[in-house]
This record gives structure tokens, C-alpha cells and sequence, in this order.
């Protein structure tokens, strides 16, 4: 299996974060010493994109894929993005902070991308709340149900509006600092080596999310 968490900040954009994509990566070659296994991370920066930003030179160096993606926040509560073009770039605004959810799904996927609702349990700002008011929630492919930064409530909110709208479900540890990596992971059928990569898994659902302790065994424990 390949171990990826999705959801990961940086200093680099993120301004609550206080952990660099080189820090992250030394961590992680620390706790796989450990016995953990932790495969790669997607930089999800919060409302924001830097198209220059390249870690391929670090990802090599210390043996770890890292994809870039963002965090981004629309009236259906947050939303992290995968494989993001400049032709999504152009067409949103990601400081806006009320961006429309069903657009947002909707153009993310004809452009190549994947999106997935985060932290799917959490009051405002997780899909479960809006499941409750009985939105439009037509268009969401995956939901995250299991976030590092989420208590257990929180994600069992997000587990049960995954069960009852038939979403995928992810997991990613919502890091801010290095300590946080790969506490929650997804784990893949197979080797995810490019955003490409894994907008086609994303879709396809082979995937689940488990805990990083899972991660210590060859047959992780499913959550």
C-alpha cells in the first residue's frame, strides 16, 4: 500500500503554518526509522497557490513524493484541491472565502482536477453541517473523514454524512507543524507519483483513510 497525507501546510503560503517542506521531509525520514511509513504529502495551503514553487529537487533528495494542492474555502464549507492548472488559477479567486462550491467541483474536474471536501465533520466549515441543512451537495466525489486536527466527534460526523451521501473517503493529518505529519494518512492501492496520479485515484476510490499508527504494520487497520 502507499501511505499519502493530503492535507499538509506550510510556511511557505499558509500563514498559520510554521513548518517548511524541508522540515516536514527530515521528519519524516525520522519516523520512518521508526518503523513508520509514511510515502508523501500534498502541500494544501490555505487560500492560496504559487504556480514557481517547485520541491521536485527536495521530494528526490529525501526519497518522498510531494504534490502541491490548496485549501480553499467556498459556501459549502472548506474544499482541498488537487492538480490545480493555471486555467483553474485564473478563473478563482482563492482568497475568497465564499466560493461556490458546486462551480468549484464542477470546473475542478473538467480541468483536470479532483476536490474533496475537508475535515468533513467540523462545525461552519465541514460538509456534515451542510448535509444537515439539506443543501446541494451533487458534484462532491470524496470526503475527508479522518483529520489530524479534528476530535473523534468530528470525524465520526464526517464518517457518517460519507456513509449516508456514498463518498469516498480520505485521510491527512492537517499539519502545521512537523510533529503533525502523517498522523492521519490515506493509504492507496497503488503508488501515487504525480497530482495526475492522484486525481485518477481519487476518482476510482482506491483508497482509505487510516491512522499513522496503522502504518507500523504490513496489514494496516482500516478506519
Amino acid at each position: 500500500m502507499f501511505f499519502l497525507d493530503m492535507h499538509v501546510h506550510s510556511a511557505d503560503v499558509s500563514d498559520d503554518a510554521g513548518a517548511t517542506v524541508e522540515g516536514y521531509l527530515k521528519w519524516i525520514v525520522a519516523r520512518r526509522k521508526r518503523g513508520y511509513q509514511i510515502d508523501g504529502f500534498v502541500v494544501t495551503e490555505h487560500r492560496g497557490f504559487k504556480p514557481e514553487i517547485d520541491y521536485t529537487d527536495l521530494a528526490n533528495q529525501y526519497d518522498v513524493v510531494v504534490l502541491r494542492g490548496a485549501e480553499i474555502e467556498t459556501d459549502l464549507g472548506h474544499v482541498l484541491v488537487y492538480n490545480i492548472t493555471p486555467q483553474l488559477f485564473r478563473e478563482f479567486d482563492f482568497t475568497n472565502v465564499t466560493l461556490p462550491a458546486t462551480e468549484i467541483f464542477r470546473r475542478v474536474r473538467e480541468l483536470g482536477g479532483a476536490a474533496v471536501a475537508a475535515h468533513g465533520g467540523r462545525p461552519n466549515i465541514g460538509l456534515w453541517e451542510y448535509a444537515r441543512q439539506g443543501r446541494d451537495l451533487s458534484g462532491i466525489t470524496a470526503v475527508e473523514t479522518l483529520n489530524g486536527g479534528s476530535n473523534g466527534q468530528e470525524n465520526s460526523r464526517a464518517e457518517e454524512v460519507a456513509l449516508e451521501l456514498g463518498l469516498h473517503r480520505t485521510g491527512g493529518s492537517d499539519a502545521h507543524y512537523v510533529s503533525g505529519i502523517g498522523r492521519c494518512l490515506t493509504a492507496f492501492d497503488n503508488p501515487i507519483r504525480s497530482a495526475e496520479h492522484l486525481v485518477e485515484a481519487i476518482y476510482l476510490g482506491q483508497y482509505r483513510p487510516v491512522s499513522g499508527d496503522d502504518t507500523l504494520s504490513t496489514t494496516p487497520t482500516i478506519l
